[in-house]
């Protein structure tokens, strides 16, 4: 049996589709029974346990108003959240939207900033 090197698998995940990782991930997932989602468990069981304490972890931030500069306001929404135009523009359009879910106080804090600097309003949830 011919022996793979990890160079010839990097190489073959760097030319990949990403239907075909996906493909990948799926034959790996029912040839070996795993699942790629535990990592994701582990961290909602994380959440959950530090949901006990009296003080949130984890906060939304949600736009209420755009303002009067909606332009300013969807280039800020693609900057953080990396959404399309259209995305972004409906965000905008369509108030009130979740911006960023399960982030922290303080990033909550500089972001309400921003968004306040461009003349919109937003909630920290």
């Amino acid at each position: 049996m011919a022996t793979v090197k990890h160079e010839d698998i990097l190489n073959y995940l760097e030319s990949a589709s990403i239907l075909e990782l996906n493909d990948l991930v799926k034959a790996i997932e029912e040839k070996f029974g795993v699942t790629a989602a535990a990592p994701v468990a582990v961290a909602a069981v994380a959440a959950d346990a530090g949901a006990a304490s009296d003080a949130p972890t984890s906060v939304n931030l949600v736009l209420t108003d755009a303002g009067a500069s909606k332009v300013a306001v969807i280039k800020l929404v693609r900057e953080l959240t990396g959404a399309g135009l259209l995305d972004a523009k409906a965000m905008v359009d369509n108030t009130p939207s979740n911006i960023k879910e399960n982030i922290s106080s303080d990033e909550a804090a500089e972001l309400k900033k921003k968004f306040e600097e461009a003349g919109a309003t937003v909630e920290v949830k």
